[in-house]
């Protein structure tokens, strides 16, 4: 079960990416606000109505309707608004590679709200992470007209990268309250929605759709695969191997993500870049590096 919930992520969140630079590149694309709005309520409207019909869908209680709102906002929105604007100066495989550094900030995070104690390899994952996002980008930061939008970029993306990492928190509250994942995980894609189009809204956006076959194409694939299938299999996975073994799997798909934006978006490999990947997933593995332990034979 666990490794099939690990391959739905890795694949459909590899691929989630180059979505959203289709989605944004498509003709009279939407402002980032609006994209997301529409992208989750899709998701969130679809699964309440479907657990309703199938009677899956569990009374919460008002506390935790506000633990889901504040879920949707980390997860399901302002998180996205980051790595969408991040998409205008870096390519979105290299966002999934920042993003999997989620590994390293579920680690924090878990100490600090659940006081599980970081493990020792923390350190060294953490030295190694940062160290390869620097190679990653040193060619594009020894660039002096790009170094700026570049750095912003991946700014934006580490920190919609920590907001995942806080709506991994409030997931596992919702699992260690006993609260179904489907239900809590449905309100709080329709509340991120609610916020999105809310924020439209004062900013003097429309919300009208844009009907273009990109467009469309790339917000039902974000729906659907990317939001309903996806983040219901990593919360799934959250509640059943907790929110650091569950970030293992964002090691894998920016393999995934860089070699669809080789592809699509042009992204040039150098060796600065090769050496800062290997880094970042070498310190991500750190985290889940298991030595065997020795048993000491004791003479009598």
């Amino acid at each position: 079960m666990n490794a099939g919930l690990y391959l739905a992520v890795v694949v459909i969140w590899g691929t989630t990416w180059i979505a959203i630079f289709l989605q944004q590149s498509a003709v009279g694309a939407t402002a980032v606000t609006v994209a997301i709005f529409w992208r989750f309520l899709v998701a969130g409207a679809l699964m309440l109505v479907l657990l309703k019909l199938l009677r899956r869908l569990r009374p919460l209680t008002t506390r935790d309707h506000l633990f889901c709102l504040l879920q949707g906002s980390c997860v399901f929105g302002f998180n996205f608004v980051c790595f969408y604007y991040a998409a205008a100066w870096i390519s979105t495989g290299l966002e999934s590679v920042i993003f999997s550094m989620a590994v390293l900030y579920n680690a924090i995070n878990s100490w600090l709200f659940f006081r599980q104690r970081p493990p020792m390899r923390l350190l060294p994952a953490a030295l190694l992470g940062i160290s390869g996002i620097v190679a990653l980008f040193w060619e594009d930061l020894s660039n002096t007209q790009a170094s700026v939008h570049v750095l912003w970029g991946a700014a934006l993306s580490a920190l919609g990268t920590l907001g995942f990492s806080f709506g991994n928190m409030i997931s596992l509250r919702h699992q260690r309250q006993q609260r179904d994942v489907l239900t809590t995980n449905s309100y709080a894609m329709f509340y991120g929605a609610m916020i999105m189009g809310v924020l439209s809204l004062v900013m003097g956006e429309s919300l009208r759709p844009v009907w273009n076959g990109q467009w469309l194409g790339s917000v039902v694939y974000l729906a659907l695969l990317g939001s309903v299938v996806g983040f219901g299999a990593y919360f799934t996975l959250v509640g059943r191997i907790g929110a650091s073994q569950a970030a293992y799997s964002t090691l894998l798909f920016p393999l995934v993500a860089l070699s669809l934006s080789t592809l699509y978006e042009g992204y040039v490999w150098h060796t600065s870049a090769l050496i800062g990947l290997a880094m970042i997933l070498a310190g991500n593995m750190v985290m889940f590096v298991r030595l065997p332990v020795r048993k000491v034979a004791l003479s009598t």
